[in-house]
């Protein structure tokens, strides 16, 4: 730290990037630069420096909040991917050229198609650039990479050790990964806010930041004994949390604590560098670093493109990613482990990623220049054409409209495969306890039968509400495709009867193929036949008895999560927006109700109910026994027992409404 601190100095005084600084630092105490290194222990520094990366990756994540994720999703993954392709294809390329065995070369591609996330956004972060578009594009770009990365470790060690590639395990492998990334936002999204909400009740700094470092160092082990990257789960987490309130009290209490400990980590980069070996294999680390920093800016910024950014945009992101950083290293240290690469590789991935991590800023800080020679110099004609394309890439998305039915079969939907991807995280997990049981596991005078027994019907007894949710879902489901689907004209005198068989053959061909998905999920925990028969009755008993319920839960969980999601937009409406009521409500009222528990209502859709259809009236709010509140509720908002409805309409329609619901509800 004394010498990061000098070496700063210095930098910041002849106008240097910082990162510059970290990395000239860990050379000078290396062990390869004379007379003596000042470190010895090694392995200190490099578990200092993962913190750091934790650190780093959580802050960009309390920057990067998930709407914003959603926002670049689709044009990071487009970017992501082509990078990823050129970069692999000029990697084995290039090791072909210097005579290097097939596998050095797969594993040269692989190294050089992933990017530094941490030395981006460290230089982001010090120009002040990390709010920018380009920047949050950037940031979805590294995690598309990231999670792509996961799946290329996959690939290279299955083709490593029985060489051939096997689709299946690759399959496994991205769908284990998504049911994690998944069920950790929905479960993080509903507790992580609302945690962070009653710790700063206690109005202690203190508290609140070593909460926020648990949840960061708890998810980041998490994804670590998962077998994922440390930096993915920090990144995740961090965007968990910025959809709490307090979000800018929290990004001011950790700085201090990330700028320390990602000062370490650039060190560490540092201390990994050899000038021996850079100047023994001096060809093809200058090779390979022309090749990242020219290909990674040219494929990055054509993948931006095609996703329908701006040239600007384009090119600016283009050359943010031009290196590449700890991925490759992993990646180096697999073929290594494997020994199915050279030893001259790893170290030459130190080097190029050392080079290239210095030369990171002056490409950010030069692209503005680059996007100015650029408008001068091209063609018009090409500035026009590519001008039309992006527009024409913009006008896909808004030029598609959808009808009110469709919408809510879509929406259904995605709900319904959300539930799915949860019931395959309790399963999962419930396996994971099969294969590495606790202590107090061990301990029970079970045997393998009954212990199998025991945790599927655990497992199912959890996931129940979320049976019941898809069970639901279809019935709504089922009742909307037969209303829109069979017509009058089409059915005739017969439609009602129709209408009702359409409805029932969807529920039930939605839950054969529930059980049939719940059956391949648990089949590491499938008992006897006939052990098997006695839980579903059990499950079946409890389904009955706790109906009510688990509907009543799902519906709380599925409001936080709403809530969480919508919390910050709403906000920002309410500072930036002073609604005034136009003419044409001047004639309406409003009037408040509320649900008993014999209420017809109660326990229903509000598409059920068909209230706008029949008397004109539309539920404009819900305030729940709870407190909870959902303003403009949709289509498939579940009324409950003891809830206030506020009904919006004339004053022929409210009494129409009052009408409807008048048995069992109190005005």
């Amino acid at each position: 730290m004394i010498v990061a601190g000098l070496v700063t100095i210095l930098c910041h005084r002849f106008k240097q990037p910082v990162v510059l600084g970290y990395i000239v630092a860990g050379v000078i105490i290396g062990p390869h630069t004379p007379p003596f290194p000042l470190v010895k222990d090694r392995e200190t520094i490099e578990t200092l420096a993962e913190l750091g990366v934790i650190l780093l990756m959580f802050s960009i994540g309390l920057e990067f909040s998930l709407k914003k994720l959603r926002a670049v999703g689709g044009p990071a993954f487009i970017a992501a991917f082509l990078q990823i392709l050129v970069m692999v294809w000029i990697g084995y390329n290039i090791g072909r050229l210097f005579g290097w065995r097939t596998m050095d070369c797969m594993f040269l591609g692989a190294m050089l198609s992933i990017s530094s996330t941490t030395i981006v956004a460290k230089s982001l972060a010090e120009l002040g650039k990390t709010k920018e578009r380009f920047a949050q594009l950037i940031f979805g770009i590294l995690v598309i990479q990231d999670i792509l990365a996961i799946l290329m470790l996959v690939l290279l060690s299955g083709i490593a050790t029985r060489g051939t590639l096997h689709v299946a395990s690759v399959g496994v492998t991205a769908g284990r990964l998504g049911i994690f990334l998944v069920s950790a936002l929905v479960v993080g999204l509903i507790a992580v806010p609302r945690l962070i909400r009653f710790v700063v009740k206690f109005k202690s700094n203190e508290m609140l930041l070593i909460t926020v470092l648990a949840l960061c160092f708890g998810f980041s082990l998490l994804a670590s004994r998962l077998g994922y990257s440390v930096a993915l789960g920090a990144f995740m987490i961090g965007a968990v949390v910025a959809e709490s309130r307090e979000i800018h009290r929290i990004e001011t209490l950790t700085e201090p604590i990330r700028d320390m400990f990602s000062a370490i980590f650039f060190v560490a980069i540092g201390l990994m560098i050899d000038p021996k070996l850079i100047l023994q294999y001096w060809a093809p680390v200058t090779i390979i670093t022309i090749a990242v920093i020219v290909g990674q800016s040219v494929s990055c910024a054509f993948g931006s493109f095609v996703a329908g950014n701006d040239t600007r945009t384009s090119l600016r992101v283009g050359m943010g990613l031009a290196q590449i950083g700890e991925f490759s290293f992993i990646i180096a240290a697999l073929g290594s482990s494997l020994k199915v690469t050279s030893e001259f590789l790893y170290p030459v991935a130190v080097a190029v990623s050392a080079i290239t991590a210095l030369f990171n800023p002056y490409l950010i800080r030069g692209s503005d220049r680059m996007v100015g020679w650029f408008d001068r110099f091209a063609p018009r004609k090409l500035v026009g054409y590519l001008g039309l394309y992006t527009e024409w890439v913009g006008q896909l998305g808004t030029t598609r409209r959808k009808s009110m039915a469709t919408g809510l079969a879509r929406r259904w939907s995605l709900q319904m495969a959300l539930n799915g991807v949860l019931v395959a995280a309790i399963f999962a997990g419930a396996g994971w306890i099969l294969q590495h049981p606790p202590p107090w596991l061990k301990g029970q005078p079970l045997g393998p039968e009954l212990t199998k027994a025991a945790l599927w019907l655990g497992a199912a007894l959890v996931s129940l509400p979320l049976f019941i949710a898809i069970f639901r879902k279809l019935q709504a489901l089922g009742m909307l495709v037969a209303e829109t689907r069979v017509t009058r004209e089409s059915a005739g005198e017969r439609v009602t009867a129709i209408r009702a068989l359409v409805a029932q053959s969807i529920v039930i061909a939605g839950v054969i193929m529930l059980t049939m998905y719940v059956l391949v999920l648990s089949s590491t925990l499938l008992p006897s036949f006939r052990i098997l028969l006695g839980l579903l009755a059990v499950v079946g008993l409890v389904g009955f008895l706790l109906w009510r319920s688990a509907i009543k839960l799902y519906s709380h969980a599925q409001i936080a999560l709403t809530e969480t999601l919508s919390e910050a937009q709403t906000q920002h409406f309410v500072r930036t927006h002073t609604p005034s009521l136009p003419g044409l409500l001047s004639e309406a009222d409003l009037m408040m109700l509320k649900i008993s528990a014999d209420s017809p209502a109660a326990g229903k859709l509000i598409v059920e109910l068909e209230l706008r259809t029949r008397t004109g009236a539309s539920i404009v709010g819900i305030e729940r026994a709870g407190g909870a509140r959902v303003i403009n509720p949709g289509p498939d908002e579940e009324l409950q027992a003891g809830d206030q409805l506020l009904l919006l309409g004339t004053k022929t329609q409210l009494e129409s409404a009052r009408a409807v619901l008048k048995q069992g509800a109190k005005s």
